[in-house]
């Protein structure tokens, strides 16, 4: 089921009002003060659109886990290794390995380590040839 007070969150984070945020979808502010409110359910088509535009996944707006978004995943798997966190940190924000990012879902911590542990070999192999 979906969460309204964590669009309420997400909105108020933009520091947006409900008026704006209806504007970027096209539906009215009362709209959107329902969905807040629990009052009404969006359509499975604005869930994806809400979670792309506030960059969270669909479940963290319906409620099903508390990561917003799977660079927090990540995060929370590597915790444990500064070298690869630090290294992490370099990279969470490239857009071109975002659809890598959103793969990781399914996957252990272990596994997503050594993907981590992968990209940084080649990254570190691309620097010393340059």
């Amino acid at each position: 089921m979906f969460k309204g007070d964590r669009l309420k969150l997400l909105r108020e984070e933009k520091n947006m009002t409900q008026l704006e945020l209806g504007k970027v979808f096209s539906i009215s502010h009362a709209t959107i003060n329902r969905y807040e409110n629990s009052q009404r359910q969006p359509d499975t088509e604005l869930i994806s659109k809400l979670s792309e535009f506030f960059n969270v996944t669909t479940d963290y707006l319906l409620g099903r886990n508390d990561v917003r978004n799977n660079t927090e995943s990540i995060s929370e798997a590597i915790k444990d290794d500064q070298d690869l966190f630090n290294f992490w940190e370099t990279l969470k924000d490239r857009p071109d390995l975002q659809l890598l990012f959103k793969q990781t879902k399914n996957l252990t911590n272990k596994d997503i380590k050594q993907i981590l542990k992968i990209i940084k070999t080649f990254e570190d192999e691309e620097d010393s040839n340059d």
